[in-house]
């Protein structure tokens, strides 16, 4: 039996009750006979298990479940079975309940995603993380409940909400693994207001200084937005009156993470983004006329301003894979700007924001669209039935075409086939069948010939060509985008691997005898690590391919060492030349602070973001080069930090010496005589700074220059961007990273 909860402070658990009663008031529209008295229930079973428990930030932890409750309710739209679960989903792991006791109590339906929401406990695999095994596991609920990812993202968005009360390392490892698989995730799901907000958190959390900054912008330019948007719609108004339906018009700025996105790739500064913000027109129409109503629409709109032909998007003919339906086009204000206008029904605005619970409320109105995402999950369970990839090659299988668009093209019969952009032939012939993409030889893409890696578009029509004599080969894994054509051809090459290593398997005991080693496993430890594989199966496949001949052999009998095996990866005999490193031994040691105790270790900077004192940076332990430095916004930190934690360590610049880092600097202008010559004196001569190249281009009276640097730190930096930028005729100097983005976690 449940004992009522005693809470020490009034004022808490006034809060509480109102909290609570808040998210009655909230679900009160969706609530069935009985559906109160159960919610009732849970919350008391709740309370009851976090009694004595606070979050970080001191508040009550009884307000987690409530808010996660709140959030399924009014940003999802998902009922009661969802609610209770979302109020006892930490119950199990915090207290002696079990999962059989809240089966008793709420059923096997809600067992089952609560059992989905646990959190998983013990050893894992080496070289995963406890999280890509548990996103694993969650996703086997999916194939079963959606509703278990769905409460999953409102756990994880209020946690993203209340992130400020975390140690910095903490926030770091939550908002990586957000951003590489939450986010992805809602995206696919549809919830396009939760996707975007839980972008701009984890921006706001890595990278706070340029959240700040966008966010002050979009502020500083409301007023003259507002002013803008006034005039630009008052034409529209007129006629849109005249079609006798209700409609709204919705305007908001682009989210901070997109703004931030398009200034990065673009390399571009906050006032050259264009496209600040999107209007929004919202019709209330009967489903059977919401094609008519909406195109109506877009030709009062292309009457008034010109459209750009080539920004002209129609989701309502063919729905994205999420189920989102609208119609986007951006036309030519008569300021000469820019506008994206977006064009779409209540049901539709409902979808897009709500995403897959949205589609419960109009199932049977919808079936088409809400097919789309059936397809989608009978893809995540065919990926699920692949038990023999470890955890870190599931998630990233499965996230590789969570924020892909899509294209549509046709099978010679006609039939439509939804792939994500930058699919190929090859992809294509897998969504056909496994047999026919294993024995693809190339297409014909309306009626041309192409090769396997030819990309699709919108519209192609496409038939398969095919040979007996065919097999799929490494490289097929770098022409493909989507998880299925991926997962079916990692099986066929390790299908073949499988035979090759069998036979290298035979080889192998064959020469051993030949050279009179006995086959022992302390023999075999040793083969190992002279050939420098990673298992016997390796080793197995080295030999049958032929890579370990019987040469190799007799050298490994010349090294072999009398005493105890050396690990996996050690060499025996000769040594092999070091790998290049850009910091000799205690070069840099009064500089970055490394680990928990702050302690002085060597260490490497990272070529895919190459971090200089100023930066806030991280260790990553790499199985092969040490300790490898990246800064906490380089393009590779949320893979790193989500999938290896394990694998990551606390690190900081400490007291600044005048020691020098290389970075990168591109400048942009207009080009004129001597113009090379005073960006060099500046550098060199007034700030003293070496340089290790320069290279710039002209072309037709522009210019473009890179050059690499040495400086002390990001204060130096920023005092030569600022000087530079005034001189005559250069446009824009902005910090580049390597061109090349490296894997780090090898």
């Amino acid at each position: 039996m449940v004992t009522t909860t005693v809470i020490d402070s009034a004022e808490e658990k006034r809060e509480i009750i109102s909290r609570y009663r808040r998210l009655l008031r909230k679900a009160k529209p969706i609530l069935k006979a009985d559906d109160a008295k159960r919610i009732k229930r849970a919350f008391t079973l709740a309370l009851e298990a976090h009694k004595d428990m606070r979050r970080k930030s001191g508040e009550l932890f009884i307000f987690h479940p409530l808010t996660v409750a709140e959030i399924c309710v009014e940003e999802i739209g998902l009922g009661t079975t969802s609610i209770i679960a979302a109020l006892i989903h930490d119950v199990v792991e915090d207290t002696d309940i079990e999962l059989s006791d809240i089966e008793r109590m709420f059923g096997k339906k809600i067992a089952k995603i609560v059992d989905g929401l646990t959190k998983i406990r013990g050893v894992f695999e080496y070289g995963t993380s406890a999280q890509a095994e548990n996103f694993r596991k969650m996703l086997f609920t999916l194939s079963e409940d959606v509703r278990v990812i769905l409460i999953k993202l409102a756990d994880r968005l209020h946690n993203m909400r209340t992130l400020d009360s975390m140690p910095r390392t903490k926030q770091l490892k939550v908002a990586s693994e957000t951003i590489y698989l939450y986010a992805p995730l809602a995206h696919r799901l549809g919830l396009n207001a939760i996707k975007t907000e839980l972008e701009d958190l984890y921006l706001r959390f890595t990278d706070s200084e340029v959240y700040r900054d966008i966010a002050n912008k979009i502020d500083e330019t409301r007023a003259s937005r507002n002013k803008f948007i006034k005039a630009f719609v008052a034409p529209l108004k007129e006629e849109m009156d005249k079609l006798k339906v209700e409609y709204e018009i919705k305007s908001r700025p682009k989210s901070i993470f997109s703004i931030y996105n398009k200034m990065r790739k673009q390399n571009i500064p906050f006032e050259e983004v264009y496209d600040l913000f999107a209007i929004r027109i919202i019709i209330d129409t009967p489903l059977e006329q919401e094609k008519s109503y909406c195109w109506q629409l877009y030709s009062i709109v292309t009457d008034y301003y010109t459209p750009n032909p080539d920004r002209l998007r129609d989701w309502i003919s063919t729905p994205k894979a999420n189920g989102y339906e609208s119609l986007h086009t951006t036309v030519m204000a008569k300021n000469g700007q820019w506008v994206e206008v977006q064009i779409r029904t209540l049901r539709m605005d409902e979808i897009a924001e709500k995403g897959y619970a949205a589609h419960w409320k109009y199932k049977g109105n919808a079936g088409t669209h809400e097919s789309n995402l059936e397809k989608w999950l009978v893809r995540v369970r065919e990926l699920l039935e692949h038990q023999d990839l470890t955890a870190l090659e599931f998630v990233d299988d499965f996230r590789g075409n969570l924020f892909n668009e899509e294209v549509f093209v046709f099978t010679p019969k006609g039939e439509l086939k939804t792939l994500p952009v930058g699919a190929t032939a090859l992809d294509f012939a897998f969504e056909i069948h496994t047999d026919v993409g294993a024995k693809c030889i190339g297409a014909k893409v309306n009626q041309k010939l192409v090769p396997i890696n030819h990309t699709l578009k919108n519209g192609d029509q496409i038939e398969i060509l095919t040979s007996s004599k065919q097999k799929p080969n490494e490289d097929w894994l770098r022409i493909v985008v989507t998880q299925k054509a991926r997962s079916k051809i990692k099986d066929l090459l390790r299908e073949d691997k499988r035979h090759v290593a069998d036979e290298g398997k035979e080889i192998l005991q064959r020469k051993l005898k030949q050279l009179k080693l006995e086959a022992t496993s302390q023999l075999f430890e040793q083969l190992r690590g002279f050939f420098n594989v990673n298992s016997q199966f390796e080793l197995h496949y080295d030999v049958g391919t032929g890579k370990i001949g019987l040469n190799e052999l007799k050298k490994f009998k010349e090294f072999k060492p009398e005493g105890p095996a050396k690990k996996s990866g050690e060499s025996f005999g000769a040594k092999l030349p070091e790998k290049e490193t850009h910091i000799a031994k205690g070069q840099y040691d009064d500089i970055l602070l490394i680990g928990e105790d702050m302690d002085v270790v060597e260490y490497k900077l990272a070529k895919c973001c190459t971090p200089i004192p100023g930066d806030e940076v991280f260790g990553f332990v790499t199985v092969s080069e040490g300790i490898k430095i990246h800064r906490t916004n380089c393009s590779n930190a949320p893979e790193l930090l989500s999938n290896h934690n394990n694998r990551v360590i606390k690190a900081k610049w400490t007291s600044q010496h005048e020691v020098a880092f290389l970075t990168g600097l591109k400048v942009v202008g207009t080009d004129r005589v001597g113009l090379i010559n005073d960006v060099s004196k500046i550098i060199s001569e007034e700030l003293k700074v070496n340089m290790s190249s320069i290279a710039f281009r002209s072309d037709q009276g522009i210019f473009e220059g890179e050059i690499m640097l040495y400086v002390n730190d990001t204060r130096h930096l920023d005092l030569l961007i600022s000087k530079l930028e005034k001189v005559e005729g250069v446009v824009k100097v902005a910090r580049f990273d390597s061109a090349t983005i490296h894997r780090q976690a090898n």
